[in-house]
């Protein structure tokens, strides 16, 4: 499983890419294997500020529908619009071409509440 060192990570599996007061965020390598083939990405929140924990969108699967958890609170600034017409590339480049948003961080105290690769590991092998 692919778990890259440098991103942070939720207990709801979102990882997080922080570059200034810039995230990138995204469902990670074992969300999307648990959900199976993405159908579709449904994110109705930008240019929104969404609390931290507060639904952003959703992911549907053939199986199921799953909500995106905002990971840190902040606004909505930029919605991957490639996942419109190729929402399969969650399943192919979950930490690239698969991103899911980008949001202005408006608390970056929550930080330090992200689970680090080691920690995310620990969650999901339990």
């Amino acid at each position: 499983m692919n778990l890259p060192s440098e991103l942070k990570y939720t207990k709801d599996h979102e990882w997080i890419k922080i570059e200034g007061s810039v995230a990138t965020v995204g469902i990670t390598d074992f969300a999307q294997g648990e959900l199976g083939d993405i159908v579709y990405v449904d994110v109705d929140t930008l240019d929104d500020t969404v609390e931290e924990g507060e639904v952003f969108g959703s992911v549907e699967a053939v199986k199921t529908v799953s909500d995106l958890f905002m990971p840190l609170s902040g606004e909505v600034i930029e919605f991957n619009e490639e996942l419109e017409d190729e929402p399969e590339l969650v399943n192919s480049d979950p930490y690239g071409k698969g991103w899911m948003i980008k949001i202005e961080i408006s608390d970056s105290s929550q930080i330090s509440d992200l689970l680090d690769a080691d920690a995310y590991k620990e969650l999901i092998n339990g």
